[in-house]
């Protein structure tokens, strides 16, 4: 096995489908690196039943690269320690991805940090090459699936996505270093691109995760069915990562082994799984803001850890990300009407394990 290739252990997590985090920053009143939290929050998704955590990801703040911040690498070093240690007393492995953002020479640079840190693989935003063209693209993508193993991540562009085709995924399918794709356009037809494509690679060790967080129940239950040379080929989305279960979290590890028990035994879903469906899209515009465009998105997630006590603040590294207009009124409005889906109880039982040490 070459050095830039998945452990066969974490492979077999990753397609076995598992709640991954997209892990947040927790920063102090001067917006300054609260590392004492930080680990809690580690500490929390892995408790919670996570099978992962994405690190230096869209949650954890795009800011952390900046010379003057200085985060990347302290951030996720401090995962990797959390994640190490909790590996220690468990059976599988932990699925350790960060996200790689920039142009080649950034994206190339940031995949060698991730291996030097243990990462398994990076989770590769296209963000920054809306003028690469399809081929300067897919050359991107290879050229950092040389020095990690690489997810795909259609990001929606309302957060600054890029639009990737059918032919773009196809393609993407084919470079033998993928091994995921998080699937986060927020909208049916580009979802169905991806699987499709995946489907019609041939590819059945690519694992593909949701990452639409309006839509998670229903992507976990659906049955994606192509035609592909002629016969019928279906694919599923076995798990999540996703900024929603940054919040949540031990009860987003129950809905999905609930997702994976109705899929494994056939049959109709249940209409109450349809009406949770609807449940968590709707604490899902309240998290991230959605009645102002996303404004409020990181912030949001923030304002229900610090409800919780695991952060001190919603504080952002900039400054301007705040609470949407509301937006603390449609958190109130979900905790209210949802209690089933809050793990609050959970979170207070250990909260002073977390925080100490």
């Amino acid at each position: 096995m070459a050095s830039s290739e998945l452990n066969p252990a974490v492979k077999a997590v990753l397609n076995k489908g598992v709640v991954i985090p997209a892990h947040p920053l927790a920063l102090d009143v001067h917006r300054k690196l609260d590392e004492r939290r930080q680990r809690a929050l580690s500490r929390y998704y892995i408790a919670s039943g996570a099978g992962g955590l994405a690190v230096g990801v869209h949650t954890t703040q795009f800011e952390i690269r900046k010379p003057e911040i200085g985060l990347f690498k302290p951030v996720l070093q401090l995962a990797a320690e959390e994640m190490t240690r909790a590996d220690r007393a468990r059976a599988t492995p932990l699925v350790r991805i960060a996200g790689i953002v920039g142009q080649t020479a950034q994206a190339v640079g940031e995949a060698h940090i991730l291996r030097d840190l243990g990462y398994h693989a990076g989770l590769l935003s296209l963000a920054a090459m809306k003028q690469a063209g399809e081929d300067g693209l897919i050359t991107h993508c290879k050229q950092v699936a040389d020095v990690i193993p690489i997810v795909g991540f259609y990001l929606q562009p309302a957060v600054g996505g890029v639009h990737l085709s059918y032919r773009f995924w196809r393609r993407f399918a084919e470079i033998s270093n993928v091994v995921a794709v998080k699937i986060a356009p927020f909208n049916r037809y580009q979802t169905l691109d991806i699987v499709r494509a995946v489907a019609e690679s041939g590819r059945t060790d690519i694992a593909l995760y949701t990452g639409n967080d309006d839509n998670i129940v229903m992507d976990l239950l659906t049955p994606h069915r192509f035609m592909a040379q002629g016969k019928p080929v279906t694919r599923r989305i076995v798990g999540g990562l996703l900024g929603h279960w940054s919040v949540w979290t031990r009860k987003a590890v129950e809905l999905l082994d609930e997702c994976h028990k109705l899929v494994a035994a056939g049959g109709d879903v249940p209409v109450d799984m349809v009406q949770r469906s609807i449940e968590v899209t709707d604490t899902n515009a309240a998290f991230f803001d959605a009645a102002n465009h996303y404004q409020g998105v990181i912030a949001g997630l923030h304002e229900v850890l610090r409800r919780q006590g695991l952060l001190a603040g919603t504080w952002c590294l900039n400054p301007h990300e705040t609470l949407g207009p509301g937006q603390a009124a449609e958190i109130d409005r979900v905790y209210r009407d949802y209690p089933h889906l809050h793990d609050d109880n959970f979170v207070a039982e250990h909260l002073g394990q977390w925080l100490s040490g």
